[in-house]
């Protein structure tokens, strides 16, 4: 008699590292996020805490196309209100360096690009997004947070009372470190989006957040 075909619950993990070729993994089955541990250059987390202490709004959202393969993305008036702050250049190089990563990595031909000020929570609730892979990097501030695969009912997301309350069990991004995060729209990882949420932010503090978005 033939065993009957059981389809077996996918092993869910993350990986970390210090460099970008960590960032590879989220192609892999199973992982739904890959972390890179960086730190900042200098000049650029300076250009980060320097645009917070101005508190000033900032909400821009782009649109990038990428067809060709060796043009950089066209950043122009990215954050131009902030164009004087020392640092700015390196900035506006570091998130080219990431969007053509991005792009590159996955195959992409448009990417939203949204970069933002914010001194609430944007997404208080743990949840998953709703979109194939999502690049988050905080430039400035307390970074997101996420769960490994086990520590919160998927069936219970969005209520408050079901959220973990012993904080060793939820992981703490560091400004400057990068993370893709696969959401619920990759093929094959269907209800196994990392499971993430915004931080709350001290009174008083606010936090510079990139987002990338695979389009097409």
């Amino acid at each position: 008699m033939l065993a009957p075909n059981l389809k077996l619950r996918p092993v869910i993990g993350q990986v970390r590292g210090d460099t970008p070729k960590v960032l590879t993994g989220i192609l892999d089955d199973g992982v739904n996020l890959a972390l890179w541990q960086r730190q900042l250059p200098a000049h650029i987390a300076d250009f980060g805490r320097l645009l917070l202490s101005l508190n000033e709004p900032l909400a821009e959202s782009l649109s990038l196309e990428m067809a060709d393969d060796d043009a950089e993305p066209n950043l122009h008036g990215l954050a131009s209100g902030f164009s004087d702050l020392e640092g700015y250049e390196g900035f506006i190089a570091d998130v080219s360096w990431l969007v053509s990563a991005f792009a590159c990595l996955l195959g992409a031909q448009r990417i939203g690009l949204r970069l933002r000020v914010l001194d609430k929570a944007m997404c208080p609730r743990f949840h998953v997004d709703h979109v194939p892979v999502r690049l988050i990097t905080t430039y400035a501030g307390i970074g997101s947070q996420w769960l490994k695969e086990g520590a919160m009912d998927r069936r219970q997301l969005g209520k408050p009372e079901a959220e973990p309350q012993d904080d060793s069990l939820i992981q703490q991004m560091t400004s400057g470190e990068v993370a893709l995060l696969k959401g619920e729209k990759w093929r094959g990882n269907e209800g196994f989006g990392l499971i993430h949420r915004s931080p709350q932010p001290a009174p008083g503090e606010r936090r510079l957040i990139l987002t990338l978005d695979w389009l097409s």
